[in-house]
């Protein structure tokens, strides 16, 4: 590699990223203690069980009956264990005393068989009732989603949290179904154990405590190492994150080749992997230096145990019967203890997004706004703003201000402007898509904000700047503008198809309507933005029954044949759309050359109504359209004749649409 690559220093600027603002989330587990997280459990564990419940109510009731019997027959276990140790050992074993310790000895084996069985059949039901839980989380969540409103996903802290509460959220909801019960089946097997050793002995409690502590604490540590090791790479390995998809990334493929950028980008790779791997390497010692000295402590709490029993069998305190079941005992308690700990710090850290689930469902709750008490008109002959201000959530300048308008039904209306002028907005907000923040937007005097959204939906048609790309077959892409189309569903197939020129995009493609339009599947196919735009203003045409149509920059992507093309499908639909009646059409758009015929056009300038009126009108008046128009009508007549002088004082003409 040459010196003009240097990789000294971040190629691509990752050494700027900040962590993501969820690191908060763990930096809160790396930093809390025990009894922090024994009082965070109840609300989590309370959501468990209530969804658990709300799924099958008698398969939560058939875990929470297994575990309990698994606990009871270790309890049991232990003191049928006793039984036959006393019955084998109080005076020597012989032949007549093995024989009489037999029933105890199959009782042992019984209950040890049942407690395996009452495992795996916690297990089973778990893993049945696991996935029916986060079935039902996932609706909760889809429905509660679904009745958001457009305006809600502008808001960046709603994003945030929906991308916490929602698939962070199932995930942790799911681990965490699975966690309850082991927290659950240790509690029951540490509460028998320890009752069954105390019955035995109760100095033999604080040597117990000493290892199952030792366990539980070095558990513990080892966890919060790893959390804290998480937090310190989180930035690292989202620049990784990044580094990586550039060596691989088919959108900048071209560029990496043609720029020779191979090596420099695996550089940039590799230096951050050393960086992160050095990371993880001094965590990972760190953690087994940790559970190397849990280990240490929790031998020292056995050794004292055995210490324990030692003297309690010379001072004949205990029977030697009984000494071997303690140590068993002894043993199932400190375990138990240990996985109850592991298990509390787990559910712990998974509590956080199970509130964040909670906290995303109210909240989605709460902006679900005015479901609406009357039906919008189907076929508005007016549309009116008055006294209309819009502003994003967070935004301090209105997108729009103080907008009066009126719109008559079967008009043709363009929206002009600079970029960033309120065009794209003004239309959502003529559908019911956003609501104003000031002022109202009515249809027939009906207010949009008291309308039922899906009454406005059901009559309006979409056609994107940026059309959405349905990983569906060609066909469905077109129809899912209307699917409830049956009786002209041929006819409205074929006009959309051959207005918007989808019908060449069609041709081109290997099994024609039939293929699937997206790489995710086998022998499926990618779309350019144009073919993509195509098939967009074919959905809308094919919604012939929508009074409203909103076309923003439908033609965007699409060279001049077939945007000419495009407009004059658009023009034709507006008059025969809508069961015979004049559609009222919105178009937004940049290329002003093809709305010359519009019926009016409206420019907007920061927010405003500019000017409004004919192509004639505005041209007439050489304001802010004057100027937009000679501009890009200069522009053209340049590229047609560079050495020409183009005065711009002589209006060229509209182009044929």
């Amino acid at each position: 590699m040459t010196d003009s690559h240097p990789t000294s220093a971040a190629l691509i600027g990752v050494d700027q990223l900040k962590p993501p603002s969820w690191a908060e989330v763990d930096q809160q587990v790396a930093a809390s203690g025990t009894w922090q997280m024994v009082r965070a459990l109840p609300a989590a564990i309370a959501l468990v069980l209530r969804l658990a419940w709300s799924t099958s109510p008698l398969r939560t009731c058939l875990v929470a009956a297994a575990q309990l019997a698994s606990g009871c027959s270790t309890a049991f276990g232990l003191f049928a264990t006793a039984q036959v140790l006393s019955s084998l050992l109080a005076e020597g074993p012989t032949p007549e005393r093995v024989l009489n310790s037999l029933p105890a000895i199959a009782a042992v084996s019984a209950l040890f068989l049942a407690s395996t069985a009452l495992d795996h059949a916690v297990q089973a039901t778990q893993s049945a009732l696991v996935p029916l839980v986060r079935a039902v989380a996932q609706d909760e969540l889809n429905v509660a989603v679904s009745a958001v409103p457009l305006l809600a996903w502008d808001d960046a802290a709603f994003q945030e949290l929906a991308r916490q509460g929602g698939a962070r959220g199932i995930t942790s909801l799911e681990v965490s179904v699975r966690l309850v019960g082991a927290v659950t089946a240790s509690l029951v097997r540490l509460i028998a154990a320890v009752v069954t050793t105390s019955l035995f002995s109760i100095w033999l409690l604080p040597a117990l405590l000493i290892s199952a502590a030792a366990d539980a604490g070095a558990a513990m540590r080892a966890a919060k190492i790893g959390y804290s090791s998480f937090l310190n790479m989180v930035q690292r390995r989202l620049q990784l994150h990044v580094a990586e998809n550039l060596v691989v990334a088919r959108d900048v493929s071209t560029e990496r080749h043609a720029l020779g950028l191979q090596e420099p980008l695996l550089s940039e790779h590799r230096r951050i992997t050393a960086d992160v791997t050095a990371q993880a390497i001094r965590a990972e010692h760190r953690k087994s230096a940790v559970q190397l000295l849990g280990d240490l402590l929790s031998g020292a709490g056995l050794g004292l145990a055995f210490v324990i029993l030692g003297l309690l069998l010379y001072a004949g305190l205990m029977p030697l019967a009984l000494a071997g079941t303690a140590v068993v005992a002894l043993r199932t308690a400190s375990s138990a203890l240990s996985t109850t700990m592991v298990s509390i710090n787990q559910l712990y850290e998974h509590s956080f997004y199970l509130r964040f689930y909670q906290q995303f469902l109210r909240e989605a709750r709460t902006r679900r706004g005015n479901p609406g008490t009357i039906d919008a008109p189907p076929d508005p002959a007016t549309i009116r703003f008055e006294g209309v201000s819009f502003a994003y959530p967070g935004a301090e300048t209105p997108a729009l201000r103080d907008i009066d308008l009126t719109i008559q039904r079967g008009e043709v209306i363009a929206l002009v402007g600079r970029n960033g002028s309120g065009k794209t907005t003004l239309g959502k907000l003529l559908t019911g898509l956003y609501p104003p923040t000031t002022g109202t937007v009515t249809w027939d005097e009906v207010d949009l904000a008291t309308a039922r959204p899906h009454t406005i939906h059901n009559r309006i048609a979409l056609i994107a700047q940026d059309p959405a790309q349905w990983p569906m077959t060609a066909e469905n892409n077109i129809r899912i503008g209307r699917l409830d189309h049956h009786s002209d569903s041929h006819q409205s197939w074929t006009t959309a198809l051959r207005e918007s020129g989808a019908d060449d995009v069609i041709n081109t493609l290997p099994r024609g309507a039939d293929t699937m339009l997206s790489r995710q599947f086998q022998d499926g196919v990618d779309l350019s933005g144009g073919q993509w735009q195509r098939l967009s203003i074919a959905r809308g045409i094919y919604r012939h029954d929508a009074s409203v149509l909103i076309a923003d920059e439908p033609t965007a992507a699409l060279d001049a044949e077939a945007e000419a093309r495009v407009f004059a499908g658009l023009q034709h639909a507006t008059r025969s759309a809508n069961n015979g009646r004049n559609r009222t059409t919105i178009i937004v758009t940049h290329r002003l050359a093809n709305i010359c015929h519009a019926d009016r056009i409206v420019v907007l300038d920061h927010g405003r109504i500019a000017e409004c009126g004919t192509h004639e009108q505005l041209l007439a008046k050489r304001g802010l359209y004057y100027e937009l128009y000679t501009l890009q009508a200069s522009a053209y007549e340049q590229l047609a004749n560079p050495s020409a002088q183009v005065d711009r004082s002589r209006t060229p003409p509209c182009s044929a649409s």
